[in-house]
């Protein structure tokens, strides 16, 4: 951005990009309101840049640099990860200033080469090494898998301040505020979630991990990757990930459902009911074949309760709630509680098959499981009534 010049701490400046142009994240996810790739330069005697951005922003990173410096004067720049939309604008960088060193670990040497063809100038640092870059000093912590094997985290140690790449990141494009205390932050910690929930998830172990490894380490400038760069609330980022990596879910509940003709749509309406009548007034309900599945895979990750109902089609799980439900496992969600309804016509097989993804993703099921020949019948709205109450009585009491 021409003529934005943003400082987080004395010598450290934001020269990154915002992509308003891409539509689906990593050609899955939908980001309506674009993202962000953060790049940071540290000034200093070694000039340092802390990663880059998507090689289709390569000319922009540069423009931005040389608001403060000439690229052939680059003495580092920290690869914290391999992804191309943190490293793409590298072979570009290399060939203005084939002079750089770059810093990364002993996995991230590899796909340097793999990547781009990289295999000089090339410093492999491991967990907890320093370089000192004149007045400020560079610590790396190794956070690997988090979200990929490669992946570490640089800490400026005079100023306090974490560039953890990925973790924390958010999407959504920095709309002319660029720290947490200038944006409005409810927004962004949503899409903190659903960038958790689509990209992070499945390695929340490893998560947990970097945070124990990180936790103690004064912080008074958390920059990620992606979105806002936190200095006002970092507390509460920070517990964010700490909870979601733990899948500990808010009090609420997600009714996901699909149905071809309304009758699973009666039932879940039911069902809808009876979560009220449960003392539970925090419920979203989602058509499974409707609403954008980066959206219901967020959804489930943040409340504890989650209810699935669809129709069975050619004997198995209605198609979009199958592939929810196997992403489901694939992300390895857990800690949820859970009931199930389902419908057939003249062959079973929905509610049957839902309950054993859901057995062996180790949630809580709440019986019974309902399932209703063609269309639900007086007594049965009933009984889905009461499986919705009972849900909701076992997630507020939780």
């Amino acid at each position: 951005m021409k003529g934005i010049k943003v400082e987080i701490k004395p010598g450290i400046f934001w020269v990154g990009v915002n992509d308003r142009w891409k539509d689906l994240f990593e050609g899955i996810w939908p980001i309506p309101r674009g993202i962000s790739y953060n790049s940071y330069l540290i000034m200093d005697e070694k000039p340092t840049l802390v990663d880059t951005v998507e090689e289709p922003f390569s000319h922009e990173l540069l423009e931005n640099i040389e608001r403060f410096i000439e690229p052939s004067k680059l003495g580092y720049v920290v690869v914290n990860h391999m992804e191309p939309d943190h490293s793409g604008a590298l072979p570009a960088l290399l060939r203005v200033a084939p002079q750089i060193t770059l810093v990364c670990t002993a996995k991230a040497k590899e796909m340097l080469k793999n990547f781009y063809g990289i295999e000089d100038n090339i410093q492999v640092v491991g967990d907890g090494e320093e370089i000192k870059i004149g007045a400020k000093t560079l610590r790396f912590y190794g956070i690997p898998y988090v979200h990929w094997p490669e992946t570490m985290a640089t800490y400026v140690v005079e100023d306090e301040v974490l560039m953890p790449c990925d973790a924390f990141g958010t999407y959504g494009a920095l709309d002319g505020g660029f720290f947490d205390d200038e944006v409005d932050v409810d927004y962004y910690i949503d899409e903190m979630l659903r960038y958790y929930a689509n990209i992070v998830s499945m390695y929340s172990m490893p998560v947990q991990k970097a945070l124990a490894k990180l936790e103690g380490l004064p912080i008074s400038v958390l920059a990620p990757s992606h979105g806002p760069i936190w200095r006002h609330d970092i507390g509460r980022v920070v517990e964010l990930y700490r909870k979601w990596s733990n899948w500990e879910g808010d009090k609420g509940v997600a009714l996901v459902y699909g149905s071809m003709y309304g009758n699973t749509l009666e039932m879940m309406e039911a069902v809808a009911r009876g979560v009220v009548k449960g003392g539970c007034s925090t419920l979203r309900v989602y058509d499974v074949s409707r609403a954008p599945f980066s959206f219901v895979l967020a959804e489930c990750w943040r409340w504890k309760g989650v209810v699935l109902g669809a129709p069975t089609y050619d004997t198995g799980i209605y198609i979009p709630m199958d592939n929810l439900l196997k992403t489901l496992e694939h992300k390895r969600l857990r800690n949820r509680i859970c009931g199930i309804f389902g419908s057939y016509s003249w062959s079973g097989g929905a509610a049957k098959k839902m309950q054993e993804a859901v057995e062996g993703l180790k949630w809580e099921l709440v019986e019974p499981v309902l399932a209703f020949a063609s269309q639900p019948t007086p007594e049965e709205l009933l009984q889905a009534e009461a499986l919705g109450q009972a849900v909701a009585q076992k997630v507020m009491e939780d």
